[in-house]
């Protein structure tokens, strides 16, 4: 609880101005979906036939994965606020335009009859008869809405439209519960704090709710035509970048580099840059979207980024179990370089070859590929971080324990970052994923990054004793490839700029400011 405190008191500043982007966030999406939602739910009350169309375009918005929605949005409309509203607009229609189809659905006919025969317009008795008696429900949806896209929008921070999310991805990536706790906790007095609020509005009268909709409308177009920063390069650093020693923080101690930069996902990052919506990011090595899209890596001249050679850390009761598990799995140690690890993710990447194919064709060539003995002595329950590189190697170790013994593999891969992969390993979820010696020194151990451990093989040795003794835990033989930490740039700007190491970045940050 202290250290809970403690990390709120010393990242108060930045908690406020996140939730305050939260709120905007939300309150903004949901007032865009009434302005457009309550209409259409009018609309389709009185036209039956367009019911059907139209809520069910509303419900297949809800059903697309907010990840999936937002990479799609970045061509559109960028990385930022703007994408993040539009996706959390399109997931509270529906609830709204339900809600207020069904309210004024169930207005009694013989109110609408007694409000014509009355001499009430048809404007007439819809606001005077029917929204009234409807309105109850009507804001049951919008408090529906209002509590789903509190909870989506922590997902703006993968797209650089911060918010609480920054705070729960980078505790997830960092393994810091604090972090973790300090988005997720407001995130939930938010949800309550709208219902609660949204649930007194029903005092306020239908004249408020049109201003208040016309003012987010304004708001939104005012925000949508403000120009863009020309001249000045901006980064694109995922949660985990932000917070770790060999990252943003120990770029601008070791280089001095001072960037604009944004915090995003590196589900879409790669993508944002090629878009040119980014000029710089934190990139991996050995990603394969560095050949995909003409991007080279920054020569990190000063040795800030530690060696992050892969290696399966593995359970010991389960090696113990299962003797001939540690044998099968250092069939790989030593086998897979950097290029070619690079040149595997690219043909997964962006050649669109499935994992499965690209590492039965990697294990043929090289003569370690046997088919299944469909054994049946004992499951080995194997876990995997959330991006195509531990896909492949994990099809890799498939294949090679169910080829070279009797024991069969239960895969349990894409579980999320760090944090989650390795509570599974040390909880008894899963017997063995692939992890890299940095992450296990810097985010798992969160040693101090000295000289020694800056090579590899004191690295590795390190966090092999360490893992040992700490969780009983086994590091196995490396594979072979370094996936370190890098920063890119697309090749064309940067021979244009004449930028080829961290330290040419930095320098021309600086001449940018005289």
């Amino acid at each position: 609880m202290n250290e809970f405190i403690q990390f709120l008191q010393s990242q108060s500043g930045k908690l406020l101005e996140q939730t305050w982007t939260h709120i905007h966030l939300t309150l903004l999406s949901v007032a865009l979906a009434i302005v457009a939602g309550v209409p259409l739910g009018i609309l389709i009350a009185r036209k039956q036939k367009l019911a059907g169309v139209t809520l069910g375009f509303a419900g297949v918005m809800q059903t697309i994965p907010s990840i999936a929605l937002l990479g799609f949005l970045i061509p559109l409309l960028g990385i930022g606020p703007k994408p993040a509203i539009f996706a959390l607009f399109l997931y509270a229609l529906l609830p709204i335009i339900r809600n207020t189809y069904t309210g004024i659905k169930g207005v009694d006919a013989t109110v609408r009859e007694a409000a014509v025969a009355m001499g009430m317009t048809r404007g007439q008795v819809l606001f005077k008869a029917e929204l009234p008696l409807a309105m109850p429900v009507i804001l049951a949806g919008i408090r529906t809405a209002a509590v789903i896209n509190v909870g989506v929008a922590t997902l703006a921070a993968y797209i650089a439209a911060g918010g609480l999310g920054e705070f729960i991805f980078g505790g997830i990536a960092l393994n810091n519960t604090s972090m973790i706790l300090a988005g997720a906790i407001p995130a939930a007095l938010l949800a309550i704090l709208f219902d609660f609020l949204l649930s007194r509005a029903q005092k306020l009268s239908l004249r408020h709710f049109r201003w208040a909709g016309a003012a987010a409308v304004i708001i939104f177009a005012v925000s949508a035509m403000v120009p863009a920063t020309k001249g000045k390069l901006l980064a694109g650093f995922t949660p985990e970048f932000m917070g770790r020693e060999d990252g943003s923080p120990g770029l601008r101690r070791v280089y001095g580099l001072n960037i604009p930069t944004v915090v995003i996902n590196d589900a879409v990052m790669y993508q944002a840059l090629y878009e040119e919506k980014l000029d710089v990011v934190s990139g991996y090595s050995t990603d394969g979207r560095i050949r995909a899209f003409q991007l080279i890596t920054l020569d990190d001249d000063k040795h800030i980024f530690p060696p992050y050679h892969a290696a399966p850390v593995v359970r010991k009761d389960a090696l113990e179990r299962f003797p001939e598990l540690g044998p099968a799995l250092d069939l790989l140690a030593g086998r897979i370089s950097d290029s070619v690890m690079t040149y595997l993710n690219y043909r997964v990447d962006f050649l669109h070859e499935s994992p499965a194919a690209v590492a039965r064709g990697f294990l043929e060539e090289n003569g370690l590929y046997k088919p299944s003995r469909n054994g049946k002595k004992g499951v080995v329950r194997m876990g995997s971080k959330i991006f195509t590189e531990q896909y492949i190697l994990c099809e890799m170790y498939k294949i090679l324990v169910e080829g070279n013994t009797e024991l069969s593999i239960s895969s349990k891969t894409g579980l999320g970052g760090t944090k989650i992969c390795f509570d599974a390993l040390t909880n008894d979820q899963i017997d063995f994923y692939p992890e890299y010696t940095g992450t296990g020194l810097l985010v798992i151990l969160q040693e101090p990054l000295t000289d020694r451990l800056r090579d590899k093989d004191s690295a590795y040795q390190f966090v092999r004793s360490r893992f040992g003794e700490q969780y009983g835990l086994q590091w196995l033989q490396p594979i072979g490839f370094n996936n370190a930490y890098a920063l890119m740039m697309r090749e064309a700007a940067a021979e244009q700029l004449h930028i080829r190491t961290i330290s040419d970045l930095t320098r021309y940050l600086n001449t940018q400011k005289d």
